[in-house]
């Protein structure tokens, strides 16, 4: 039970925030993904296809590798990212 209602506001105010940025976060981590994944190996490949990286074009190489990579990235991106997110709400698991 809180004992003061405007901790209780405050709190939840706090929670929406916490949660739009979040969402943020993660919508913009989704659309880096997908242009690189979808965009760069497959929509603009035919435009990319005079780049030649490791001896074949980049849209190939994005198609083949540099979406995963761009993958991995994205997720140490989002785990360094919430875990700064987490300690300035004061969520984390410390």
């Amino acid at each position: 039970m809180v004992d003061n209602p405007n901790e209780a506001s405050a709190a939840t105010g706090d929670d929406s925030v916490y949660w739009k940025t979040n969402i943020r976060i993660i919508t913009v981590c989704l659309v880096i993904w997908a242009v690189v994944s979808f965009g760069f190996g497959i929509v603009l490949r035919p435009l990319l296809s005079g780049i030649a990286v490791g001896g074949t074009d980049l849209g190939f190489w994005f198609a083949q590798q540099g979406s995963i990579l761009c993958f991995l990235a994205l997720i140490f991106f989002y785990a360094w990212r919430m875990n700064r997110l987490d300690k300035q709400y004061g969520v984390d698991e410390e």
